[in-house]
């Protein structure tokens, strides 16, 4: 199907895991998606045989609650880093994803610092190979409780200290409405270090419709207005029939 392709849509896995990944790329390509997020290596090779990329892939970037904000979780993720980051871009895959990990204790200030020397040292790695280091914004409200990258003015502080091209956020629009709103604004104020996108219904994380609070239309000229050039992945658990669900999506989405 021939989209507008203002809004370059893709779909998440983990939502769809009752569908085989080859189906799932083939009626992904069948209702114009770009590609398939959130995939592990042995799978980067399945969505180019449909047309499709893997939009952002694992790699080794640690876990949601462990991961860069403390310093000795770096060299594990470098070293993944190292092996598959290469294999990435091998693959088409433009985008790998990280996480700062919890608070547990620690404090935001510390936990800066300790994320931004661990980009530092991951950072090239990604710059000679082409591909994009995403760290996540996650609610620490409901979902993710004590995460770190809860906010967006604590990951910007993060990605621009750093300052590299192939280091940025993952701006999950679901999980930041829930923290701090002003989607519009603050995406728009920051796109230049907003490297992917994620949907989901607020609250619940369901489907994108008259359930729930985000205007996802808005959202997307928002993003439309911009010179954004990514993926936004849609992440929300299908609650009816899960590929009418995600064509719906994508309809309301194609603005």
């Amino acid at each position: 199907m021939h989209r507008k392709g203002k809004i370059r849509q893709c779909a998440s896995r983990w939502c769809y895991q009752e569908i085989p990944l080859e189906n799932l790329c083939a009626y992904g390509a069948e209702i114009g998606l770009r590609g398939i997020d959130l995939l592990n290596p042995e799978e980067w090779q399945v969505p180019p045989r449909y047309g499709l990329i893997c939009s952002m892939g694992y790699a080794g970037g640690g876990e949601i609650a462990s991961a860069l904000n403390r310093l000795e979780n770096h060299a594990k993720i470098e070293e993944s880093f190292r092996k598959l980051i290469p294999l990435a871009a091998k693959a088409g895959v433009p985008n790998v994803i990280t996480f700062s990990g919890n608070r547990a204790g620690l404090s935001d200030a510390e936990g800066a610092r300790n994320t931004i020397a661990g980009l530092n040292r991951l950072k090239k790695i990604a710059e000679d190979h082409g591909v994009t280091i995403c760290m996540e914004l996650l609610n620490s409200k409901v979902d993710h409780r004590d995460y770190m990258c809860d906010h967006t003015a604590w990951g910007l502080q993060v990605v621009q200290s750093v300052d590299s091209p192939r280091v940025k956020l993952l701006y999950d629009i679901y999980h930041m409405q829930i923290m701090e709103g002003d989607l519009i604004s603050t995406i728009q104020k920051n796109i230049d270090w907003l490297g992917h996108f994620h949907t989901g219904g607020v609250p619940h994380r369901h489907e994108l419709d008259g359930t729930q609070e985000v205007e996802w239309q808005g959202v997307m000229r928002g993003i439309a207005a911009t010179d954004y050039r990514g993926s936004v992945a849609h992440e929300f658990v299908p609650t009816r029939d899960p590929l009418l669900s995600l064509r719906e999506a994508v309809d309301l989405c194609d603005v």
